[in-house]
């Protein structure tokens, strides 16, 4: 039995922006017609270490494409061990035996596929005319965030980008992270700079990104006005927040899954201390893309898209990663019979 083995050096050249963003949406598709099976993913929590460990198992039956994600959120990383506050195993299954066709390094395709959910999300729930980004959190995810709104809207005037200001090494990242963007983007975007304020970043914006830790509101009710949205995916775990819950009383809300959001999405604390609902969720973002309800309608309305990240987009991710690998030689077989 031999299985393919693969890092992230051999995956990154091998899965675009754009691909990954058609691929989320299929997934999303096949959950939405009930192809998809997909539990709630379970948590592990390193409280004295302030991190948390999840299992993320998946089957799109008519892709015939399973998978299982061991990941991890622990947000001291970077400044404790230089390490990635997000890392990933990704075990690639053959469903007609159970097999593991591939073990692979789950990290980048993590944070591809979460990108290409709020990339999806924007198509469906941000203006057509959105030109104005405001990034509040600086890491990994505001790299895959910003590209698949690029993906999405081929050009962008303006990208605000706000990041925490202790440990200092996190300014570090954020100007490190404007610096690569611009020489990235030199003609798909007009101004990308740093604010000191998440209110410089969100005030004015059209689409906002929320990509941090934080167990707090960050942005704050009185700086949104009629037409803005957000990409949430922060706010990844229990007791996770970044919006003022009163921003969401005023929103159409829309999930990835009610499950998951309800415990470990933006919504989490709101949906514990009674604040929101069930009924205060216009739906998900399956429903959306399949055509069961529809997204934005209208200019004026604020729209949030609450990410949990589900296994599916991981699952069928990691299936484009492992074909192109095949097709190449890409990675290394190993022996585990």
């Amino acid at each position: 039995m031999k299985i393919l083995v693969l890092t992230e050096s051999d995956i990154k050249p091998l899965l675009s922006i754009s691909e990954t963003v058609e691929a989320v949406e299929t997934a999303f598709r096949e959950k939405g017609l009930g192809y998809a099976e997909m539990p709630a993913k379970p948590y592990l929590f390193y409280r004295k270490y302030d991190g948390d460990l999840r299992v993320m198992p998946s089957y799109l039956e008519r892709l015939g494409v399973s998978a299982v994600k061991v990941v991890n959120s622990h947000p001291n990383n970077p400044s404790r061990f230089n390490l990635p506050t997000v890392m990933a195993t990704i075990i690639l299954i053959d469903p007609r035996n159970g097999m593991p066709l591939a073990i692979m390094n789950g990290t980048w395709i993590t944070a591809m596929r979460t990108g290409g959910a709020c990339g999806v999300a924007a198509k469906y729930l941000a203006r057509k005319d959105s030109k104005v980004v405001g990034l509040v959190g600086a890491g990994m995810q505001a790299r895959t965030q910003l590209a698949a709104l690029l993906s999405l809207y081929k050009g962008l005037e303006e990208v605000r980008v706000w990041s925490l200001t202790q440990p200092a090494k996190e300014l570090e990242r954020r100007d490190a992270f404007i610096s690569e963007m611009k020489e990235m983007y030199r003609k798909e975007i007009g101004r990308i700079f740093p604010v000191d304020k998440v209110e410089d970043a969100v005030k004015g914006a059209d689409i906002v990104v929320t990509a941090t830790p934080s167990r707090k509101p960050l942005v704050l009710n009185g700086w949104i006005s009629p037409g803005m949205h957000f990409n949430c995916i922060g706010a990844d775990a229990p007791g996770k927040e970044e919006l003022d819950p009163a921003i969401l009383k005023r929103a159409k809300i829309v999930v990835d899954d009610w499950e998951q959001s309800s415990h470990g999405g933006e919504i989490n604390v709101p949906v514990a201390e009674g604040m929101i609902t069930k009924k205060d969720i216009w739906g998900d973002i399956c429903e959306i893309a399949v055509g069961l309800k529809p997204g934005r309608t209208s200019s004026n309305e604020i729209t949030v898209f609450v990410s949990s990240g589900l296994a599916v987009q991981d699952a069928i991710t990691a299936k484009i990663v492992y074909d192109k690998a095949v097709s190449i030689g890409a990675g290394q077989f190993i022996d585990f019979s």
